[in-house]
């Protein structure tokens, strides 16, 4: 993103003319562009389908990353979702954007949402600010209150991945109408097993997004055991 006063680079310091990121730092960022699942967007030989997918699919059909989630985009997505840069958001969006070009498009798009006790204490939603300068960009309709989070989970970093889908289980709510025979995708930052995703996917599948439902994020965690 560019703003109108030089500055330095929000990584290493150095000058960065008018961007929030200097060239040398942007250049290092960890494009996931190895061949993976197209499910779950882990690395796979040929990019065919991993086995986790084939044994257990996720309620989710596709599952595009723009980065793998490792230094120094991961200082980024701090700064952004923990530093309260929200200028980040358009240059976070704009990468999301180059990477989803040769994907079908949805119909619709939306934010994974945040419980109203997280959203109080960070102040806002890091999924939304993504989703819409993104909306903005592709001229995608946006629905920002449709899927919502309607009770606080414990974090889910750490936890092993049965204990994390039962943590997020019965966790979101869909109003549903506008959803019916339609193709969505959710818009997050980062994925890890997908064990949120599958959950918020599940739910728009039952509320009539049956056509499909995919998952468009900043950065995937590129280990089976994350």
């Amino acid at each position: 993103m560019r703003i109108l006063l030089p500055q330095d680079c929000l990584l290493c310091g150095s000058a960065a003319d008018e961007a929030m990121i200097c060239g040398a730092c942007a250049a290092a960022w960890p494009y996931h562009d190895q061949p993976a699942c197209p499910q779950c967007a882990l690395p796979t030989p040929a990019g065919s389908r991993c086995g986790r997918c084939l044994a257990e699919p996720p309620a989710f059909d596709r599952a595009v990353a723009a980065f793998a989630y490792r230094y120094p985009l991961a200082e980024v997505l701090h700064a952004f979702k923990y530093g309260g840069r929200l200028a980040l958001s358009r240059l976070l969006a704009d990468a999301l954007l180059a990477r989803v070009q040769a994907e079908r498009w949805p119909e619709l798009i939306l934010p994974m949402p945040l419980d109203s006790i997280r959203l109080r204490q960070r102040g806002f939603n890091q999924a939304a600010e993504i989703a819409k300068p993104l909306a903005i960009a592709t001229g995608l309709p946006l629905a920002l209150t449709l899927l919502t989070k309607i009770r606080a989970t414990a974090p889910q970093m750490g936890l092993p991945w049965k204990d994390r889908q039962a943590n997020v289980r019965g966790a979101f709510a869909c109003a549903g109408g506008e959803l019916r025979g339609k193709r969505v995708a959710i818009i997050d930052d980062v994925m890890t097993t997908g064990a949120t995703l599958n959950e918020a996917a599940k739910v728009l599948k039952k509320r009539g997004a049956a056509a499909e439902v995919a998952v468009w994020v900043v950065a995937r965690t590129l280990s089976s055991i994350d």
